[in-house]
């Protein structure tokens, strides 16, 4: 289950994952910040990871610098290409896929260590679906991260108007309000398809410095760390 229009979308802007001045701009910045709270939780070295929506492989390359053997996927084609062009440049290796979630967890049920789901909940019709999927790739005891937008006036105010209007940080269209998830109902959500929650932490970003921190305020982008229960 997927919103083509959403694909088409990051399909267009798919040249611009690597420009560190370009669209994508403040995924670069906040990159640092995601990985920290991914490590905080567990180690990164020899485990089997899975990044769900990677785009460009932003995240992707990071989770491989730290020690991961990483699969990749992404239902943009674009986007996986780019992500696939960039892997000569910077000489590592992620196995890229442009493959829908329910055919990857059907093909490698409880295969993962390691699960990764960023900025993309609110870019999916039925965030419930992905989640679902998502528990079925991780092996028992494994630790989830997934990170989104709460749907508060502050998040529109900052997230849409500003960002996308004002500040120009983000493409126009990224967001739309609707899809926007609070921290109860994606707690939820995964409770219902069999994670524990363990952490979750509000990301601030100041667009001046262009530097991103970790804080207990939850109002805009937060982030969640999970672990998927043992089985019985």
């Amino acid at each position: 289950m997927h919103d083509q229009g959403e694909i088409d979308k990051f399909n267009n802007l798919a040249h611009c994952w690597w420009n560190l001045e370009g669209e994508f701009k403040t995924l670069h910045h906040i990159n640092p910040v995601r990985l920290d709270f991914i490590k905080k939780y567990t180690s990164l070295t020899d485990k089997l990871i899975i990044d769900i929506g990677c785009g460009g492989g932003i995240l992707s390359e990071s989770l491989v610098m730290s020690g991961g053997k990483v699969t990749a996927i992404d239902l943009a084609p674009q986007s996986i290409e780019v992500a696939k062009l960039h892997l000569y440049e910077s000489g590592l290796a992620v196995n890229y896929e442009c493959i829908d979630i329910v055919t990857k967890a059907h093909e490698n049920s409880a295969k993962f260590d390691i699960l990764t789901c960023m900025e993309m909940l609110e870019h999916v019709p039925d965030p419930n679906f992905i989640i679902a999927n998502c528990a079925k790739l991780l092996k028992p005891g494994g630790i989830a991260f997934f990170s989104t937008l709460n749907r508060t006036l502050k998040s529109y105010v900052l997230g849409i108007f500003a960002a996308e209007y004002i500040l120009k940080l983000i493409p126009k269209g990224t967001h739309d309000y609707k899809n926007f998830i609070k921290p109860s109902e994606l707690r939820q959500l995964l409770i219902n398809n069999g994670f524990e929650l363990l952490d979750i932490k509000g990301l601030n970003y100041n667009p001046i410095s262009h530097t991103a921190t970790l804080t207990n305020n939850t109002q805009i982008n937060y982030m969640i760390s999970c672990k998927k229960y043992n089985a019985n």
